[in-house]
């Protein structure tokens, strides 16, 4: 079977990076069982491990989710058949105005050349919250350091285009959403923001 690396980062048998995904996956529910969303989102969704995650713990009843790969999406329809994967782009996201109770975009923005334009649309398609995560500055590039990954570019990952630390990611977000809460599952910023009325 083809693999890209979110399949590799989620299926990774590596005891330390199986921890820091475990642990960031129990922020994540912790903050999405309090929304009570039935229909939800993953706004590049991978593979749908995000989707499924949430599926496991009983959080919504309707899991979708675009990806603008085409490759993760064929894996994840092949391992996640439960779930309504298809491939669209975060930039024009194929949906109506308010159709998710809680859209999900996790380790997305810091690929994005115009990550303000996804989230003028991550905030379209919501009809109250969204939760969002990215790499926690200078801390994820620490981490790789000190795992000894990306060691050529200091830690940096190759297709990481976008770095924030905790407040600037909250002052981004600021932009097009209230700020609820903000949680840092090392090494990553979470934030559950709230469309603004």
């Amino acid at each position: 079977m083809q693999t890209t690396d979110n399949y590799r980062k989620h299926t990774a048998t590596n005891p330390v990076q199986k921890f820091l995904i475990d642990n960031f996956y129990k922020v994540l529910i912790e903050e999405a069982k309090k929304l009570k969303a039935q229909i939800i989102l993953d706004a590049g969704c991978g593979e749908g491990f995000t989707l499924t995650r949430l599926n496991e713990n009983k959080i919504g009843k309707e899991f979708v989710g675009i990806d603008y790969s085409e490759a993760a999406v064929k894996i994840g329809k092949s391992i996640h058949p439960e779930l309504k994967l298809r491939a669209g782009s975060i930039y024009k996201i194929p949906f109506k105005d308010n159709s998710f109770d809680l859209v999900i975009c996790t380790e997305v923005l810091e690929h994005l050349e115009k990550p303000e334009k996804a989230l003028a649309e991550l905030e379209r398609v919501t009809k109250s919250y969204c939760i969002i995560s990215v790499p926690h500055e200078p801390w994820f590039i620490i981490a790789n350091l000190l795992r000894g990954k990306n060691i050529s570019r200091w830690g940096n990952d190759i297709e990481h285009v976008n770095h924030w630390s905790r407040d600037g990611i909250v002052k981004l977000m600021d932009k097009y959403f209230d700020v609820g809460v903000v949680r840092n599952p090392f090494p990553w910023t979470m934030l559950v923001v709230k469309k603004k009325r």
